[in-house]
């Protein structure tokens, strides 16, 4: 493992999309109109899959913007304090920073409301403002589907991927969220661009489908082999997690136990996990179970970022085979 405060080392995870502040009902099973008490988080599938990478030691950096105002200062002050590098996180002035709320029903539903009007500061990121050279020499970049969903993001993504060096760990975190698309079939030929870049494909059930038209697990995995990564990592909620590789490989592994306090935030403590395992080396079920007990260990907890597992906490719920 790379020393995380060692300056002179290429980053580990480099990840690049969506941050934003969350704030989540201190009262779990009402209604949002009833709420009157928030938790207030960093939050973003990007943000949090760095801080789920940090959390685990590894050396981060995240490439985001925010709004020049006092949620995009505490963002700033999050980042640093979970320890990720925000010196690519900048400010677009006149569009404020995102603010999402949920409802928070155990066990599986949770609505989200994002509020990204009139854009997003995270899709106002140029090719021509990133340092290419550090996402080429990062040991894992990730970037996210809805990175892709509006420009300029989406050529800068593009631009970030095309950057890679052949051989290096690209992760294509799929991330669908459709109330970012005016129409699903507008996505899939900007999946299928960045999918031609990436080593490693990521999603669940729905993700998956608009990636490659397939919903069942395994013909969704080849489609995304065949679409060009070398690894395809599917998501299938209370039945656990199918991962297949070129080499013909694949692994089943089922879901933790655990009591769902909040099942937003699960998603990117896996792929932080998976990012870990990935630089690790580890063999398929070995990372596959290891993810998994990182998901189900925020599920069981209200928050997301401030969430995130430490080893520890991950190799104990591994050990035991259920979340304590």
């Amino acid at each position: 493992m790379t020393d995380p405060t060692d300056p002179t080392e290429p980053y580990d995870v480099i990840t690049m999309g969506r941050i934003g502040v969350d704030l989540y009902p201190l009262q779990s099973g009402v209604p949002l109109a009833e709420v009157t008490t928030f938790g207030k988080f960093l939050g973003g599938s990007a943000a949090n899959v760095a801080v789920a990478a940090a959390r685990l030691g590894r050396r981060v950096a995240l490439v985001t913007r925010t709004g020049e105002d006092p949620f995009g200062a505490y963002l700033h002050r999050a980042l640093r304090e979970f320890g990720v590098d925000d010196r690519w996180v900048s400010a677009v002035a006149g569009l404020p920073t995102p603010v999402t709320f949920c409802e928070i029903f155990p066990p599986d539903d949770f609505p989200l409301y994002f509020y990204r009007q009139p854009k997003a500061p995270d899709l106002e990121m140029y090719a021509s403002e990133l340092d290419l050279g550090a996402i080429a020499a990062a040991r894992i970049f990730w970037m996210t589907g809805s990175g892709l969903c509006a420009e300029p993001s989406r050529s800068a993504t593009l631009a970030a991927l095309a950057a890679r060096p052949a051989g290096g760990t690209t992760v294509f975190d799929l991330d669908w969220r459709p109330m970012f698309w005016g129409d699903p079939a507008e996505a899939r030929p900007h999946y299928a661009a960045a999918l031609a870049h990436a080593t490693v494909a990521v999603g669940n059930l729905d993700e998956v489908e608009i990636a490659t038209g397939e919903r069942e697990p395994r013909a969704a995995a080849q489609a995304l082999l065949d679409a060009g990564v070398e690894l395809a990592v599917v998501k299938r909620g209370p039945e656990g997690v199918l991962a297949m590789n070129r080499a013909g490989r694949s692994a089943e592994v089922p879901p933790l136990p655990v009591t769902v306090r909040n099942g937003l935030g699960a998603g990117d403590a896996f792929g932080g996990a998976l990012c870990h395992g990935l630089l690790a080396g580890w063999e398929l079920e070995r990372m596959m179970r290891y993810a998994n007990a990182a998901g189900a260990i925020v599920a069981s907890r209200l928050e997301c970022s401030s969430a995130m597992p430490f080893p520890g906490e991950v190799a104990s719920a591994v050990e035991a085979g259920v979340v304590l």
